[in-house]
């Protein structure tokens, strides 16, 4: 890497990871499916392949507009809030009362342990990552948003190390989630578990 982008590229990776590491939906429905046994490489592939474009069509896209207008802006962060406003009411209310039939009394020592759901297809598995990816305004404002504003501070070619900075940060932040949920995914396995998720 050029030395005079390498600043830029740890810049946007350094930004990435720390808008991403906060749990929204994208990372909580990761979790799940890590827990639940149910394509987790798959979700992780689809969330990080959407974040990267996201990313892209920020940088690329704010580049040449030269920024948002406020409206838009504007409008865009009030989605955002509507979704995770609904999103964190349901997890609120999940918190509030678990609900019962999710305990396996199984009589073997691990009636903790949350009831697995059916198997899903892979086809669901796609379309429930790119649900949580793509109709996020959350996701949209971390990277095409503040990432692509943050990328108008460089001019080329800097504003493209900045946003292969902030992609690698999102892929790499992706595949330790998953790493870390496949290892000790069953130990998470429990009502107080998740309970602790859906209240954070």
């Amino acid at each position: 890497m050029n030395l005079f982008t390498a600043p830029a590229f740890f810049a946007g990776l350094l930004l990435s990871l720390s808008l991403i590491m906060a749990i929204g939906p994208q990372n909580a429905h990761v979790i799940r499916s890590g827990i639940l046994r149910q394509h987790l490489w798959l979700t992780v592939a689809v969330c990080a392949v959407s974040d990267v474009v996201f990313i892209g069509l920020g940088v690329a896209g704010l580049a040449q507009l030269g920024g948002l207008s406020d409206k838009l802006l504007g409008a865009m962060t009030g989605g955002g809030a509507l979704v995770l406003m609904l999103y964190g009411s349901q997890a609120m209310g999940r918190f509030l009362r678990p609900a019962a039939d999710t305990v396996a009394g199984t009589g073997t020592g691990t009636d903790t342990a949350i009831a697995m759901p059916p198997h899903i297809s892979p086809r669901r598995a796609i379309a429930a990552a790119l649900a949580f990816s793509w109709l996020n305004p959350h996701a949209w404002l971390d990277t095409a948003v503040v990432i692509g504003t943050a990328s108008l501070a460089y001019t080329r070619p800097d504003n493209a190390a900045f946003g292969l900075g902030a992609a690698t940060g999102s892929v790499l932040w992706f595949g330790v989630l998953g790493m870390t949920v496949c290892a000790i995914g069953q130990r998470l396995n429990s009502p107080i578990v998740w309970r602790a998720l859906d209240g954070l």
